[in-house]
């Protein structure tokens, strides 16, 4: 009986048969092993067991007693089959044995932070994840490849999992297809309509909103790169890093976190994002750091290095990174360019340095070199960088929609104007938009009368329609006292006018005018929407 011993977790392999002929021997050789030990996680290798009968399901019985976290890997389909049959599969973790793959002599087509990608035949490819014990990163990857799919990001999702030497991979039908990387590798002169596709995706990304709680806050982990910074800047510096990024508003928008040529592919005439393990929620500016290390940042002092990674040229990758900024930001202005990239060195710096730390970069002397040439140009970024925001052109079309004015009464008849205007646009019917107009001049004389009083302050109105369903969905924020209308009592309508309280009606009516009314309280402001279907 072979075993293996690592940190407190001992892996014991199992063979042949177990049945009542030789059950009390193999429980006597696992006893044996187990009699110096006391293991904090104790695996049973069924790779090379053939068959259990109940005898030997007894002597897994008795060390699941013994040992909660008991699980057994590697199970051949006919074992698999009598522990799912006989309640185990529900008792413990069971897991099936997965088929190898060899990637001997395949091509490498994507390598990402968390893995690589090769295909082994003309149909398929396949992921390689770093980390050897990678079964919970795929089942996170499956997840958020499900919801990038649900939400109408076109990806591929992995319809199996393997071996490959110890570690584990993903299995990916890609049907003969071609990352960016390789279409400007061998056609440069492509390079626009790479462009413009690669810009396309990444504004798709960017403008799909995500439930609440379904993906990682990309923040948070960028706090974090920060806050490790602080004994590598000089102490204004560090604050000021930090500061920057606790500036940056809550945003529930995709961020892919590792968005380069490599992970977009193009397979017949649709173009396709992989690599989904790195998919979070935040601002922009967070996506655009991670893209300036890919396409810059990790080969400023070796520009030969990119070839191996996105096999074009450091000139080339610059080109498209350009290209890339100004048709995202829609704008040819190189200062407004400039500025937005500067935002993103600061992240891009932030973390090529902490990386290189975190993995010894201070005891080799070529990248010590790399983490004094960042840093250096980091500290310069931080001195005349006041604010990591920016708008770009998704924002713009935003603000088409949206009207920010001082919450006064005299200004009803504008807010109504703004509304009216955008509901004639959809094809808003009499009926919908009279529904629609009482209503909302029942929530912006609220915010007049009460957000601030006895102050003043200021109110955004803002009208997004959504296709399917078709919903004109209308929103109100301003920054005054905390306030949900929405836990008010209903009146009781069925009472005489004698008999009834003074106040309630107005929200009840936009209650039972509209589809739905959802309100929150976020980032200091009260956020109340109207949603009507039309």
């Amino acid at each position: 009986m072979n075993t293996s011993w690592d940190n407190e977790k001992l892996t014991i392999e199992l063979e042949g048969r177990i049945d009542s002929g030789n059950a009390a021997a193999v429980e006597n050789e696992i006893s044996e092993v187990l009699k110096d030990k006391e293991p904090s996680d104790l695996i049973l290798d069924a790779e090379k067991l053939d068959y259990i009968s109940s005898a030997g399901l007894r002597i897994i019985l008795r060390l699941r007693k013994k040992y909660p976290g008991l699980r057994i890997i590697n199970v051949k389909s006919d074992v698999f089959e009598i522990l799912d049959m006989t309640g185990f599969t529900e008792m413990m973790t069971v897991e099936k044995a997965y088929r190898r793959v060899s990637i001997e002599g395949c091509e490498e087509i994507g390598r990402g932070a968390n893995g690589s990608l090769y295909r082994i035949d003309k149909d398929n490819v396949v992921k390689i994840y770093n980390n050897a014990d990678a079964l919970a990163d795929i089942q996170h990857e499956r997840e958020v490849a499900r919801l990038a799919l649900i939400l109408g990001i076109p990806t591929a999702i992995s319809y199996d999992v393997v071996k490959v030497g110890n570690s584990y991979g993903s299995v990916f039908e890609l049907l003969n297809a071609r990352s960016f990387s390789n279409i400007l590798s061998t056609e440069p002169e492509k390079l626009d309509w790479c462009v413009d596709q690669y810009v396309e995706m990444l504004k798709r990304i960017h403008s799909t909103e995500v439930p609440e709680g379904k993906l990682p806050d990309m923040k948070e982990t960028v706090i974090s790169w920060a806050t490790f910074m602080q004994d590598y800047l000089p102490e204004e510096s560090g604050k000021k890093l930090l500061a920057l990024v606790e500036a940056v508003p809550h945003d529930n928008h995709m961020i892919h976190g590792d968005y380069h040529t490599k992970n977009l592919e193009l397979q017949d005439d649709e173009v396709l994002l992989i690599d989904m393990d790195t998919l979070a929620v935040g601002h922009p500016i967070f996506e655009l750091g991670s893209m300036f290390n890919a396409y810059r940042g990790f080969f400023e002092l070796d520009h030969d290095a990119i070839l191996s990674f996105q096999k074009f040229s450091y000139e080339l990758a610059e080109q498209f990174w350009y290209k890339t900024l100004a048709k995202y930001l829609g704008t040819e202005d190189k200062e407004v360019i400039r500025s937005v990239e500067d935002k993103a060195r600061i992240i891009g710096y932030t973390r090529l340095i902490r990386r290189s730390i975190r993995r010894g970069g201070l005891e080799d002397e070529a990248r010590k070199a790399e983490i004094d040439h960042w840093t250096k140009e980091l500290i310069e970024l931080l001195d005349r960088t006041d604010t990591l925001l920016f708008e770009n052109d998704l924002e713009k079309a935003d603000r088409n929609h949206e009207l920010d004015i001082e919450a006064i009464e005299e200004n009803l008849g504008e807010v109504m104007a703004f509304i009216d205007e955008q509901l004639e646009t959809v094809g808003c019917s009499m009926k919908s938009q009279m529904q629609i107009d009482i209503a909302a001049e029942e929530i912006f004389v609220n915010i007049c009368k009460y957000a601030y009083h006895p102050e003043k302050g200021r109110a955004v109105v803002r009208v997004g329609v959504t296709d399917e369903p078709v919903q004109v969905k209308i929103t109100f924020i301003d920054h005054g006292k905390p306030y949900d209308p929405l836990l008010k009592d209903d009146p009781d309508v069925t009472l005489s006018a004698e008999e009834r309280e003074i106040g309630g009606l107005g929200i009840f009516m936009v209650k039972q005018t509209m589809d739905a009314v959802e309100y929150e309280y976020k980032d200091g402001s009260n956020i109340l929407t109207l949603v009507k279907n039309i």
